[in-house]
């Protein structure tokens, strides 16, 4: 019966154990996913008033009146077909060429009116002469784009993102991660003996 009831409970321990780990792993997919969305959220409302300002910019042009363009997310991004018939010589391929050239412009309008977060981030940290933490950079954005909501694990895992391309670099010192340019040149013992004390005749 000791026997019995033993394996009992180191079975049951062992069942607490891995379901206990299974919510861990469950609660971290889930903030992840939430940082994710919420990252990707920031990006449709950049994109939506920049197709606000195109629509603007185009009616202010006095462009042609087109048939009206569907909001929905899934119908946004579906380019038109390039293929042009060879008989159609007329006006009908400036008429075709109008969407490539509207998508052109949407793309030259959106990096010049609003840049990205990660181009923010990117931009922030390259111009630092030293490391900086996640909170740091998410605090200065903050300040410098009053506009734009800026969370802290957005740009957390933004910089894991750049870090991950190699476009930065992550130190840790202690329990603290930062964070600094790719590439930044660090001075080394070669230029240090470089400088000499003149010597006098």
């Amino acid at each position: 019966m000791s026997e019995s009831t033993t394996h009992t409970t180191e079975l049951t321990s062992h069942y607490v154990s891995q379901i206990t780990s299974d919510l861990e792993r469950n609660a971290k997919e889930q903030e992840r996913i939430t940082t994710e969305l919420a990252a990707l959220q920031e990006q449709l409302a950049t994109l939506q008033r920049d197709h606000t300002v195109l629509l603007n910019m185009r009616q202010a042009l006095g462009a042609p009146a087109s048939p009206p363009e569907p909001t929905s997310a899934g119908s946004a991004t579906v380019p038109s077909p390039r293929k042009k018939p060879a008989s159609a010589s007329g006006t009908r391929p400036s008429a075709k060429e109008a969407p490539s050239q509207r998508s052109q412009g949407k793309t030259e309008v959106a990096k010049t009116a609003q840049p990205t977060l990660v181009d923010l981030i990117h931009q922030h940290v390259a111009e630092q002469s030293e490391p900086r933490s996640a909170a740091e950079i998410a605090e200065v954005l903050r300040q410098a784009h009053t506009e734009r909501t800026i969370d802290t694990k957005v740009v957390r895992t933004t910089l894991e993102n750049l870090v991950a391309k190699s476009r930065i670099q992550r130190t840790k010192q202690g329990s603290s991660v930062f964070y600094t340019a790719a590439g930044t040149p660090e001075p080394t013992a070669a230029s240090k003996d470089e400088v000499q004390p003149e010597t006098t005749a």
